[in-house]
């Protein structure tokens, strides 16, 4: 036991933070032991003592305190246990589970968990179940399942809503999923842009990806990967005009793209690069900021990888999104090019 007087960890505790670890400090006129962060009354500095971990604190006659739980795994990590557990039973689960049923499972009210579920996954309860039945619908078609098992075995309580959700989850027909995509045709181009080679590919719904490196089979071979069992048809004069469309965007991202989309991802990832198209060129947003945007303030990092995800540059501006501080964080075709391309659209 140490005694706190000019010990730097006292100011750990009096600024009750959360990242302080490493130590927990007992009060001897209550008894009682707790961790730097916790929310309790700030004790008088003459009454308290450190301790290397709860088992130390214990050992001196001390008992845990029971608001912030100092024998017990941090918040964070037993959040993050009884969401995971959560997700263990929504993909176990026959049929869907509604989310009183989740919630009383956790112990927790359905608003709470609610909350919780999205602050660490990214996503909702429904949106996770969603998207575990849309991986058990592609696993079941690429093993060769029948349409109809498949989606039942998936927990669809109908073929009407599983048709429904089929363009989301598959991002193609189901028939076409089952056989491997081997119907499906991407045509592709490429062009040469002041920020290097330009590959823009179309599906028949849309561009569905445009690449920029220095290498023209690096980018060919980054598409078939995208796309690996597509048919891949190189450009033709009329597809050419796309692709010079898509250099133009590029030349000139404030100008926009005048082409459908096809844009494939999880409901996350689609809900990031959906608030991305939102940013105005000549703007930046934080990945803080972004996160708020798409309802989930706490999912900066899955933000962060929903950009990095993102393989339709400049039609879906991910380069707009940079650090709290504004300076320029990573991005998937470089960081030059992020600059040139926030440096075109400041000049308006």
């Amino acid at each position: 036991m140490t005694l706190t007087i000019d010990d730097p960890r006292w100011e750990a505790v009096l600024a009750r933070d959360a990242r302080a670890d490493g130590f927990v400090y007992s009060v001897a006129t209550t008894g009682v032991y707790c961790r730097p962060a916790c929310g309790a009354r700030t004790p008088n500095r003459r009454n308290v003592a450190f301790h290397a971990d709860a088992a130390a604190a214990e050992a001196a006659g001390f008992r845990p305190c029971k608001r912030c739980r100092p024998n017990e795994a941090p918040l964070a990590e037993r959040q993050a246990a009884l969401v995971a557990t959560a997700c263990r039973h929504i993909e176990q689960a026959e049929e869907a589970l509604s989310l009183d049923e989740l919630a009383a499972g956790a112990g927790l009210s359905p608003h709470h968990f609610h909350r919780l579920f999205r602050s660490v996954t990214g996503l909702t309860p429904k949106g996770y179940a969603d998207a575990e039945r849309a991986r058990k619908v592609r696993a079941a078609l690429g093993n060769g399942t029948q349409v109809t098992e498949a989606l039942y075995e998936a927990g669809f309580g109908s073929s009407g809503r599983f048709y429904a959700a089929a363009d989301a989850a598959l991002g193609m027909l189901p028939a076409a999923y089952r056989k491997g995509g081997a119907a499906t045709e991407i045509r592709y181009g490429i062009g040469a842009s002041s920020l290097g080679r330009v590959l823009a590919a179309e599906s028949e719904r849309g561009i569905c990806a445009i690449l920029i490196g220095d290498d023209d089979d690096a980018l060919v071979g980054d598409l078939g990967r995208r796309f690996a069992n597509a048919r891949m048809i190189a450009a033709d004069i009329a597809f050419q005009k796309k692709v010079a469309h898509v250099v133009a965007m590029i030349e000139e991202p404030a100008q926009g793209l005048a082409l459908p989309l096809d844009i494939r991802g999880t409901a996350f990832q689609r809900r990031v690069w959906q608030a991305l198209q939102a940013i105005p060129a000549g703007e930046t947003r934080s990945y803080a900021e972004l996160a708020k945007a798409v309802g989930d303030p706490a999912a900066v990092r899955a933000v962060a990888g929903a950009c990095a995800a993102n393989h339709l540059a400049v039609a879906v501006p991910c380069h707009r999104v940079v650090r709290g501080d504004g300076s320029i964080s990573g991005y998937r075709w470089g960081v030059e090019r992020k600059r040139a391309l926030l440096a075109r659209e400041a000049r308006g």
